[in-house]
């Protein structure tokens, strides 16, 4: 297992368990936030757009950091109907279909795209259109790129372990055939 292609995919593996764990931390954070929120709003009567945006993008980061955690674990959302009777060696190919032919391409077009929102957002000083709202939107916007991209490259480190593990069934194959 040292080839340098699995190198690289254990490599993005530990880049997504990072931005897993960061996005443990933004829960915990929104936990808090919601809690210090809901307190003031409902103790003492007093609100603030500011920190209800900061929740909504909380929640954003949250979600976007989870992507390719959620890819790297396998629990990201499919249907499993045909999928789970299909041979080992059936379900590393779809896989590796799936990566090459769906996620890494619309992973692709959604960073190009919302790294123009981005950079747009960062030129004209874009800030929330709500009195008392947060400034510099960019950031935000900064997070869909990074998420994708670290999407992408997750998808590229299952690809490999994919490809991988189709060896390994054919090398167990051949075993099996010359006994």
């Amino acid at each position: 297992m040292s080839s340098p292609w699995l190198r690289l995919s254990y490599a993005i593996d530990t880049a997504s368990k990072v931005a897993g764990a960061l996005a443990a931390l933004a829960s915990v954070a929104l936990a808090l936030l919601i809690v210090y929120d809901a307190t003031m709003r409902y103790a003492f009567h007093e609100g603030s757009v500011a920190l209800q945006e900061l929740e909504w993008q909380l929640f954003d980061i949250l979600f976007l950091l989870g992507l390719a955690y959620a890819l790297k674990h396998d629990k990201h959302v499919r249907v499993d109907i045909l999928y789970t009777r299909f041979s080992p060696r059936m379900k590393e190919i779809i896989r590796i279909v799936t990566m090459l032919l769906f996620v890494i391409p619309f992973g692709l077009l959604v960073v190009w795209y919302s790294w123009d929102f981005t950079l747009q957002s960062f030129l004209q000083h874009e800030s929330s259109p709500d009195p008392g709202g947060l400034c510099c939107r960019w950031i935000i916007k900064s997070f869909v790129v990074v998420a994708f991209g670290l999407l992408i490259l997750q998808a590229m480190s299952e690809t490999i372990k994919a490809f991988y593990r189709l060896r390994q069934l054919k090398e167990e194959g051949m075993k099996g055939v010359s006994r």
